[in-house]
């Protein structure tokens, strides 16, 4: 029974849970919303440390935290739609959207494989319902099947010549698949 309303909380799905004593109280929910400016140090560390862990291929990294979250804060949020999950305080991952280029989509290491990646995507789906394209290292396999398990598909391959990195690249596209068709007048 939930004391403050009188009601019960297994009939009331909006009403706060509560754990029994020396249980450990559930996580809040992860919820997406618009990057502010000042989650830019956050978001930096969310990219430093999501590469390193994903990419052990790329060299190591030149940039200090300071100069990726200048980087952020300067160019990607200004120029992006950037979302941002979070759990409470804790930022979990960002995806940044620059007209229908999904230009980023990072995690945390240790919240990887828990639907975060799928929700952050679902925000830059809505923001680009007609369709998003985005480019991956072809040896980013983990990346390769997210996207094609959301239904991205190679539409060009790249020998690296074009990146910063020089390591080829593929560029995939998410075009939406139209729903059944409801006839004029159908009520």
């Amino acid at each position: 029974m939930n004391t403050d309303t009188g009601r019960d909380t297994a009939d009331d799905p909006g009403a706060p849970t509560r754990s029994a004593p020396g249980e450990t109280p559930p996580a809040p929910p992860v919820t997406v919303r618009l990057a502010l400016p000042t989650d830019a140090p956050a978001i930096a560390a969310v990219h430093q440390a999501s590469r390193q862990a994903t990419m052990p291929y790329l060299p190591p990294q030149r940039r200090t935290h300071d100069e990726v979250t200048r980087w952020i804060r300067e160019i990607v949020l200004p120029q992006c739609h950037t979302f941002v999950a979070t759990r409470g305080p804790e930022l979990l991952g960002y995806a940044a959207v620059q007209g229908d280029l999904l230009d980023q989509l990072y995690l945390r290491p240790d919240v990887r494989r828990r639907g975060i990646g799928t929700l952050l995507l679902a925000a830059a789906r809505r923001h680009r319902p007609d369709g998003l394209h985005l480019h991956v290292f072809q040896l980013n396999t983990g990346a390769r099947a997210f996207y094609a398990h959301h239904g991205f598909r190679v539409v060009a391959v790249d020998d690296g010549s074009g990146n910063m990195e020089n390591l080829p690249d593929l560029t995939l596209r998410w075009t939406p698949v139209p729903g059944p068709r409801v006839p004029r007048g159908t009520p």
